[in-house]
């Protein structure tokens, strides 16, 4: 081989590797990013489960018939703290809301109840709260859309795989939230 090829092999190996390094750290970086934004989530969430007791000490003393739901409430936050994945946590949040629904609602049912200033305090807190857990899981799936679009595409794909690169999952409402809650405005 004479020096040109040679020349030529070596500036085509230097791109290959300066391809290679690029595409590596953008990935890191978009990953790191989906991670970042998960933890955002997670920590409206713990606002959110923050919250939650103090609702349920304040209502306590009216809903002695409804110590199911209090119960259920305290479930769902212990299932959310047992849980490990993204998908495992979507779940579990799920299920966290859904108790709480069904504690709003039983509230709503109860004028000395809603007329209660501490209640009153602090499902504007929970309100708050839930707006913002709205918005970091609409932060996380673009950032994780951002991820998968880069770990997807071609040339990047075809290393993405071999470098552990798997896709990040979105988060999804739940099946149930499809259906509207019946509001009933005549009681």
């Amino acid at each position: 081989m004479n020096f040109k090829n040679k020349k030529m092999w070596l500036i085509a190996l230097v791109v290959l590797g300066m391809w290679l390094m690029g595409s590596y750290n953008g990935l890191v970086r978009k990953s790191q990013e989906v991670d970042a934004q998960w933890s955002q989530v997670e920590t409206q969430y713990q606002r959110r489960y923050d919250l939650i007791p103090n609702l349920v000490e304040a209502a306590k003393g009216f809903l002695d018939q409804e110590k199911e739901i209090l119960e259920t409430i305290a479930m769902a936050r212990q299932g959310y703290a047992g849980a490990n994945t993204v998908e495992e946590k979507a779940e579990a949040s799920a299920q966290v809301e859904s108790a709480l629904a069904r504690l709003l609602v039983i509230i709503e049912n109860y004028p000395e109840l809603k007329s209660s200033e501490t209640i009153a305090q602090v499902m504007d807190e929970l309100a708050g709260t839930e707006n913002r857990v709205s918005v970091e899981r609409m932060r996380y799936n673009d950032a994780a859309k951002e991820y998968n679009v880069r770990a997807k595409s071609f040339p990047v794909v075809l290393i993405s795989g071999m470098l552990g690169f798997s896709q990040k999952p979105y988060f999804e409402a739940d099946v149930a939230a499809e259906s509207a809650p019946a509001v009933n405005f005549r009681d």
